[in-house]
């Protein structure tokens, strides 16, 4: 199994982008090809002593994040973006992570793997928790801002096969985001998609709201792109701020100075900043594409992507694309 990377996406690359994937080829006894400029990268790679299962392959073009996703995914057929969904496509790599220019990630996976037959619109996929006890799947998070009725039945049948088949979920609970619990909250694409929601064989338990999100409440959360990208941004936005909260308290020395249940409560604090940290979420799958294609944070360090190396790792050893093709119209 090889994982390909991105080695020029995101902010911090490929510094950042070849640490996080020595340190995921270390951990996870994976096959990673980093894919971009071959003097940089191997100049890079030879400084880590751990590099035995780092593969490199060329790609001389890079997509800048400033980019038009489409017209550069066209001018730059060479780009690591491009090479790095081809080498899926071909079968030359089981997924694909990026941390570059989200849109023009998408618009390559839709060029060059197409969606699997049936589906209608993909959608990106944000995994919280993947390692705890109760991982939380929202979705769409950010591909399609403006949705029908159905598309979010779509999503929500997608992401419950990726919580069967790559976490081990029995019956995923699916919540749909809303602004009440009762049935008749919400606005017309909330009303509309509930009741096209209770149709199907879904184990769906109605409206949640915000406050719910990370409360095990639900395995799946479905939402429209435009309202489920505000809500993963404004996690980070929280676990940014408790992560600042927690190094001014261990500046100050404070952890070591708490006790009883002032203790409690900091371990707890720790504990969530974790669990929304983005370093640790990694990265989001891009489901209903004919290939595993894993999308990172432009911020990425090395945690953060070996953590998404680790999320394509997971879906392509649970064979979460055939699983789409074999399972996707039984669940419609």
């Amino acid at each position: 199994m090889i994982i390909a990377v991105d080695a020029h996406g995101g902010d911090y690359a490929p510094r950042e982008i070849v640490k996080g994937a020595i340190e995921a080829a270390e951990e996870y006894k994976v096959d990673v090809g980093l894919v971009g400029r071959k003097s940089v990268l191997q100049m890079l790679v030879r400084s880590h002593a751990r590099k035995s299962r780092i593969s490199i392959i060329e790609a001389n073009q890079i997509i800048d994040y400033r980019e038009e996703p489409f017209q550069a995914v066209n001018d730059k057929p060479d780009s690591s973006i491009v090479v790095g969904t081809n080498l899926v496509r071909d079968g030359i790599a089981s997924s694909f992570v990026s941390a570059g220019n989200t849109g023009a990630v998408v618009v390559a996976a839709f060029l060059n793997l197409g969606k699997i037959a049936g589906v209608e619109r993909a959608a990106v996929c944000a995994v919280y928790g993947i390692n705890t006890a109760n991982p939380v799947l929202i979705i769409d998070a950010g591909v399609n801002t403006d949705c029908q009725p159905r598309f979010l039945v779509e999503f929500a049948q997608l992401a419950t096969i990726f919580a069967k088949e790559v976490l081990g979920i029995d019956s995923p609970r699916v919540g749909l985001l809303n602004n009440g619990e009762e049935e008749t909250k919400g606005n017309l694409l909330t009303k509309d998609s509930y009741q096209l929601l209770k149709e199907t064989n879904l184990n769906f338990i109605g409206n949640m709201e915000g406050m719910e999100l990370l409360k095990g409440k639900a395995d799946v959360v479905v939402t429209d792109g435009f309202t489920g990208n505000i809500v993963i941004k404004t996690i980070e936005g929280v676990g940014d701020t408790f992560q600042d909260l927690l190094r001014m308290g261990h500046a100050l020395k404070v952890d070591r100075d708490l006790a009883g249940p002032a203790l409690v409560h900091y371990v707890e604090l720790a504990s969530t900043a974790k669990q929304v940290d983005y370093k640790e979420v990694g990265g989001a799958c891009l489901l209903g594409m004919n290939g595993n294609v894993v999308i990172a944070h432009g911020r990425s360090n090395a945690t953060a992507i070996r953590n998404a190396i680790y999320l394509a790792y997971r879906a392509a050893r649970s064979r979460l694309v055939e699983a789409i093709k074999d399972g996707y119209c039984v669940s419609k």
